[in-house]
This record gives C-alpha cells, sequence and structure tokens, in this order.
C-alpha cells in the first residue's frame, strides 16, 4: 500500500492538531491552579505543534478537507479560547470588564481564522500575497496576549504589566491587530541564501541556548521583537504592490530594482569620489594679510635677527 493511502499516515498530523488543542487548553488548567510558567509552556508547545502538523500533512501528502477544518478548530481553542481564559483566570476574574474583554479576544480569533480560510481559496490575489499574512496569525496572537504573564512569572512579581485596565488594553490591542489588515511576513516563503546557512544556524544555536537559560525572557524579547517588525512588513508590502516587476523575481534581483528606485528618486547619498573634471577646493586669502604678500617671521626664514637691528643709527 502506498504512503498517501496508508490510514496510519493520514492519521499522524490529525493526531498532531489534537495534541496541540489538548495542551493549549491545558493552560488554562495551569492557571487556576497558580501555575504561570505551565500555562505560558502550554500556549508554547500548542504553537510548536500546530506548525508541524500542517508541515507533516504536505510532506506525506496526508492533507484532507478534515484535516484543514480540524486545524481551525484547534486553534481557535489553543490561541484564542485559551489563553482568554488563562488571563481571566489569573487576573480578570473579579472585574466585569475582563470576561467581556475576554469574549472580544475569543470572537476575534474565531473572526481571523475564518478570513484566513476564505482567502485561501481566493485566486485574486497577486503573487506577492503568499508572502504575507492578513494581520496577526493565530499561534503568534496567542503567544502575544500572554506577555503580562510572561512578565510576571519571570519576576515572580505584578508589576504594572500585571494591572487589570493594562492586561484589558493589551488583550483589545492585540486582538485588533489580528483582525486588522496590517501585513505581517510569512516565514514559509522565507529563502535562506548559501551564503546565510551556516550563521543562520549559529544563530539557531544561540537561541537554542538562551531558551534553555533564559526561556521566559527570552519569549518576551521574540514577542516584543515578533512586533517591531511590523512596520518592515507593512514597508515591503507596499513596495511589492508599486513594482510588479519584482513579483517573480528572486531576493537578489529585487535588492537591485530596489537600488535603481532608491537612486531614481534621488535617496542615495553623493558618491565622495573624486569625479573627473570637478573643481578643487579653492582656498581664500585671510581677511587682515599684508599687502605685499605673506609676512614670514625670521625662524620660517632661518635667519638670526641682529642685536644692533633695533637700535638708532
Amino acid at each position: 500500500m502506498s504512503m498517501h493511502t496508508a490510514p496510519g499516515v493520514r492519521l499522524l498530523p490529525n493526531a498532531i492538531t489534537v495534541l496541540a488543542m489538548c495542551a493549549g487548553l491545558s493552560a488554562v488548567q495551569f492557571a487556576l491552579n497558580g501555575q504561570l510558567k505551565g500555562a505560558i509552556a502550554a500556549v508554547a508547545v500548542a504553537a510548536v505543534l500546530d506548525g508541524l502538523d500542517g508541515r507533516i500533512a504536505r510532506l506525506l501528502d496526508a492533507t484532507s478537507k478534515m484535516g484543514a477544518e480540524l486545524d481551525s478548530l484547534s486553534d481557535a481553542m489553543s490561541f484564542g479560547v485559551a489563553p482568554a481564559l488563562t488571563l481571566y483566570a489569573w487576573q480578570l476574574q473579579d472585574n466585569r470588564a475582563g470576561w467581556i474583554v475576554a469574549l472580544i479576544f475569543a470572537v476575534c480569533m474565531v473572526l481571523r481564522l475564518a478570513r484566513f480560510n476564505t482567502l485561501l481559496d481566493d485566486t485574486d490575489q497577486p503573487p506577492y500575497a503568499k508572502e504575507f499574512f492578513v494581520g496577526v496569525p493565530a499561534p503568534a496572537a496567542g503567544l502575544l496576549v500572554l506577555l503580562p504573564l510572561v512578565l510576571t512569572a519571570h519576576f515572580d512579581y505584578p508589576g504594572w504589566w500585571a494591572n487589570q485596565n493594562v492586561v484589558m488594553v493589551w488583550m483589545v490591542l492585540i486582538a485588533a491587530l489580528m483582525v486588522s489588515r496590517v501585513p505581517t511576513l510569512s516565514l514559509k516563503t522565507v529563502k535562506v541564501p548559501p551564503r546565510a546557512a551556516a550563521p543562520l544556524l549559529v544563530l539557531v544555536a544561540l537561541l537554542a541556548a538562551a531558551i534553555i537559560m533564559f526561556p521566559l525572557i527570552s519569549l518576551a524579547i521574540a514577542m516584543v521583537l515578533y512586533l517591531l517588525h511590523v512596520p518592515y512588513a507593512v514597508y515591503r508590502h507596499n513596495w511589492l504592490a508599486k513594482h510588479p516587476e519584482a513579483w517573480g523575481a528572486p531576493p537578489r534581483e529585487r535588492r537591485a530594482i530596489r537600488r535603481r528606485t532608491q537612486r531614481r528618486l534621488g535617496l542615495r547619498p553623493p558618491l565622495r569620489r573624486r569625479v573627473a573634471g570637478a573643481a578643487r577646493r579653492v582656498r581664500l586669502a585671510r581677511r587682515h594679510s599684508h599687502p605685499d604678500g605673506p609676512r614670514r617671521s625670521w625662524r620660517s626664514l632661518e635667519l638670526r635677527r641682529s642685536r644692533n637691528d633695533g637700535a638708532p643709527r
């Protein structure tokens, strides 16, 4: 029996999806027991498993409509319902507005996933659209919204970031980013040049060491860096929309097109090299110069002034 028809192979990606959903929902149980680090780890494990199930399904040729629907339901539970209930059980139980904010976040997650599924069947999108997500993706949003919880677990102290109003505003902000039209980069289409493979592996090793030694603060820094990349993603999306000649070009040709565009707009600084035919720098005469020419001292002429020069004759 071939690999793409084996029932066991088809079951593997769906099993990983179910494990991701169980890991995400376990975060609520950890939060109810006051185990903040366990709640964060559960959502992080769900994000890792969510990134593996689709790739394994495509690698094993085991994609199916049931797997796609199950993946969307798992994302809604793991990164929408679970983080919202985790933050509610942690800090918002005694606030009526806290439950409303938790509902808003969960609903925005469902709406974001529904729009993502409809965009998969849209054939009118430009070729560069596959390089971006529309809004913040579900796993990233599920981790970003837990940033106040991550900081509290790392410092072991509920600072200003753990204030109820700050937590609610943060949840609404991440929910708005999910359903917005703000483009974010998709790592699925990132191509690494051969020269950058070795340095990238070194960075991966350093990142793994940082996660092992300082897991919580490393996760917080990664989330902040992800937010900081959004302006670059917006700039890159707008630039590609205005330059159709770069849609199908490889990265090297895209950089060349960008450099030509910058020269055309006059954005590059002028070269400091000497150009043939250019005028040299001219020194202007000093204001208080001697009328007969520059005055020279006795010492510059290497002459010794006589003692009797100043005596009357």
